[in-house]
């Protein structure tokens, strides 16, 4: 199945009643960024869903800077979105994916299969000549009843009793000095999760900033083997969606997220830490 749509493919669409457009937009370090470009112009008919507000629970000792939401939480928001089991929903952002595939994803993990994420973000619509409108929709709420894919997620111990394991491979989706812990400008421990191969998710777009194809793809995660069981992870579990969608698109069937990723990841003394390249 196809997770990525084109901008032509949405806009053919724009007014069709099943269909929910949620707008992701949102910067680190400026948490109300998203929400005022938003209002400032956004595509037509599109609800704003928050990252911090609505797409993560709050912060604690464990967890990670983006806490997974509670899933009856996370439901009851999404009905409240518009977002029921019937929708068609297309996600977009501005950060090259990485917001909107974490809606992709909890939809995804939460039952929905029927989601996608514009290819290019908003950029791409405006760059198109798109409408676009500072006006914003009343939102008929909707019944969004939650199927959890347990499937779909690793936690914490599970991954520290996996270190080392055949056939379980770590992918860290962070850029590459972070990986290595040359360089951490947000969390408190540099480093990886020993065992891991570093395939930062952006290398998953073209230098135009769409996607790249499932051949494409299937090049950059050459190496892996369909009978790996993988664990994406990233800094806070957001931007390693964006390859947990790449790994989809190019075939691979087994891939987890480690939702809490490093920040959760070194919020526990004991958990080995390794600075080499693997």
């Amino acid at each position: 199945m196809k997770n990525i749509v084109p901008v032509k493919w949405l806009l053919a669409r724009l007014f069709e009643s099943d269909l929910v457009i949620v707008d992701c937009r949102f910067q680190l370090g400026q948490p109300d960024a998203g929400r005022k470009a938003y209002e400032e112009g956004h595509i037509p008919g599109a609800v704003y869903l928050d990252l911090e507000k609505d797409l993560s629970a709050p912060v604690g000792e464990h967890g990670g800077r983006h806490p997974l939401p509670d899933a009856a939480e996370l439901a009851a928001r999404f009905g409240k979105a518009g977002i029921g089991n019937e929708s068609r929903v297309v996600a977009y952002d501005d950060q090259g994916g990485a917001m909107a595939s974490r809606l992709w994803w909890l939809l995804r993990y939460l039952g929905h299969t029927n989601v996608f994420v514009m290819d290019g973000g908003f950029s791409a619509w405006q760059k198109a000549g798109c409408p676009v409108t500072a006006d914003q929709k009343i939102i008929i709420p909707s019944s969004f009843v939650a199927t959890v894919q347990h499937n779909m997620l690793i936690e914490v111990d599970e991954v520290r009793e996996s270190l080392g394991t055949e056939g379980i491979v770590l992918i860290d989706s962070r850029e590459a000095p972070r990986y290595r812990g040359e360089a951490e400008p947000i969390d408190r421990v540099a480093g990886h999760i020993p065992g891991a191969k570093n395939l930062f998710w952006a290398d998953g777009r073209r230098a135009d900033g769409t996607w790249k194809d499932a051949d494409e793809q299937r090049e950059r995660f050459a190496g892996l083997s369909p009978d790996d069981e993988i664990v994406v992870y990233c800094g806070s579990g957001v931007t390693a969606t964006p390859n947990v969608l790449a790994l989809q698109e190019a075939g691979f069937t087994r891939v987890k997220l480690y939702a809490g990723s490093w920040s959760d990841w070194i919020s526990y003394a004991d958990n080995p830490v390794a600075t080499e390249e693997e």
